[in-house]
């Protein structure tokens, strides 16, 4: 475990007691501790989206989307049944996206919610302009027209699963 760097700020308020209820400082301060054992770099990796079948999601995120298919690997659920262990990522980018098969009622009942409505995923581009009108021609599905906000253009799709996704590019 290597140590932080001076207290972190977010300890600040647990030392002087503000805003914590009694007892609950020490389990702040245990995981702000945690938050130090890192050793070397750390990334997020991977976040799932939980889809209904493997190949529609593959084409909409490779074929229409563009991004890189990084993986595509017979796998086996925890009592042993077959599924998949797909990645896929934007090109050049180290967060990829594990599509993961719907496994169940309760599984498939967060396709297309996973964010319960809202925008959950953010798509950053370059050239803003060149990728709406690439993805308005391959049918992506957008909600509204693009606008300008104070942290860059956006427009709002929705992908293969239902869920909403922020098309970000400098204003």
């Amino acid at each position: 475990m290597r140590p932080c760097p001076g207290p972190p700020s977010s300890l600040a308020g647990v030392r002087r007691g503000r805003g914590l209820v009694r007892g609950a400082g020490r389990e702040h301060i245990r995981m702000a501790a945690l938050r130090c054992a890192y050793a070397g770099a750390v990334h997020l990796s991977l976040v799932a989206i939980v889809v209904k079948e493997y190949d529609p999601a593959i084409d909409f995120f490779v074929g229409t989307l563009g991004f890189e298919l990084v993986e595509n690997t017979p796998s086996l659920t925890n009592d042993g049944r077959p599924k998949r262990w797909v990645v896929v990522r934007p090109p050049g980018a180290t967060t990829g996206l594990l599509l993961a098969r719907a496994d169940g009622e309760d599984q498939a009942a967060v396709v297309g919610k996973q964010a319960a409505g809202r925008v959950g995923f953010f798509l950053r581009v370059d050239d803003f302009d060149d990728a709406y009108l690439r993805m308005s021609a391959d049918g992506v599905r957008f909600v509204g027209p693009p606008r300008t906000e104070a942290y860059g253009r956006v427009a709002v799709f929705i992908d293969v699963a239902g869920n909403r996704w922020d098309l970000l590019g400098p204003a």
